[in-house]
């Protein structure tokens, strides 16, 4: 068996996906590589071919009708062999001294008493233009380098969520919590992060600049103009995390600070949601604005009314043009605290 199985979803990915694969086969025999060719139309497939080709033993080339981020990664975890699973997006990349250490960690912790459900890491914001990187890390919230559970962590500050860059998970965990993301939907990583949490029980840290998540390219889903022409599928995704949160809330609430996690989570992609339809300036969306608010307080009164009473709810739902003015105002604050978008 594999030690760690990573797949790389590729959708027109011919110009970058090279630096993506290069990085990732430093691993060696102890990982496979699952391209993941989601219906390109461009040479991606027969970049993936020949990868597989040249290293028959650590990369695999899987190719299906084009589905859409979310149908790539589950193609990938149903593939995969390895006893740990990550994904690593074609236009990112890996650093080497960071990614060894990540695997003799896993080789280290695979054998114990102890499973380890969920290895955490840095990622670095790679934006384009900017020579000074911003470092996502975990230090003041996660023991480091040791097996830990969710009560052994700290307080969760705003900005700092565990996000598809930093995440390894245990490839049977996410077959066992039944992990199926929604196809031709983008920004379904959301769920990826949100929905195995309570699956989790011992995770470790390990404080080193692994991901290197790029972000510039206009085609990019992140870019914000293009989260504005894609707001309802970040609704969508919005509306499947606060189901999953009031569905299962009464056993989540045993876990208080796993809980206290995932609401705060949910509430910064709440936050996203609201001040990307204020941004749109259309009626349209600012009823749309309305309605998801609304459908958090028919799902759940109560957390409805923590959300929309907390600072963030508050500045998103502040009334009139300058109220939405003020709301724009905070979210670009974050963006240059973050540097998300």
């Amino acid at each position: 068996m594999k030690l760690l199985s990573i797949a790389i979803p590729c959708y027109n990915s011919e110009n970058y996906m090279g630096k993506c694969v290069e990085s990732l086969l430093v691993g060696g025999e102890d990982v496979e590589i699952l391209i993941v060719n989601d219906g390109s139309k461009d040479r991606t497939a027969e970049i993936a071919e020949d990868y597989a080709r040249r290293y028959p033993t650590i990369v695999r080339a899987i190719h299906q009708e084009n589905g859409g981020h979310g149908s790539a990664v589950n193609a990938g975890m149903q593939n995969a062999k390895g006893l740990y699973f990550k994904v690593v997006d074609s236009d990112d990349w890996v650093k080497k001294e960071a990614y060894l250490q990540v695997l003799d960690t896993l080789r280290e912790l695979a054998g114990g008493a102890r499973t380890l459900d969920m290895l955490v890491c840095n990622f670095v914001y790679e934006k384009e233009g900017e020579k000074r990187k911003k470092v996502m890390h975990y230090r003041h919230i996660f023991p480091r380098e040791e097996l830990f559970t969710w009560e052994d962590c700290h307080h969760f500050t705003k900005g700092h969520y565990i996000l598809m860059h930093s995440v390894i998970f245990r490839t049977r965990l996410l077959w066992e919590c039944g992990l199926h993301l929604p196809e031709h939907t983008f920004y379904v990583d959301n769920i990826y992060v949100f929905e195995p949490l309570p699956f989790v029980k011992n995770m470790y840290y390990l404080d080193v600049n692994f991901y290197r998540y790029y972000i510039g390219r206009e085609d990019q889903s992140v870019n914000e103009e293009i989260m504005i022409s894609r707001i309802d599928q970040q609704i969508k995704v919005n509306k499947i995390m606060i189901d999953y949160l009031v569905e299962r809330k009464q056993e989540l609430v045993k876990q208080k600070r796993m809980y206290q996690y995932m609401r705060n989570y949910l509430e910064i992609i709440t936050t996203v949601s609201s001040v990307l339809l204020i941004r749109s300036g259309t009626e349209e969306n600012l009823e749309k604005k309305k309605e998801l608010w609304k459908y958090l307080k028919s799902r759940d009164k109560g957390l409805f009314i923590w959300m929309r009473h907390g600072i963030m709810g508050s500045a998103m739902n502040l009334p009139g043009r300058s109220g939405r003015k003020i709301s724009v105002g905070g979210y670009k604050i974050c963006q240059k605290i973050f540097k998300f978008n």
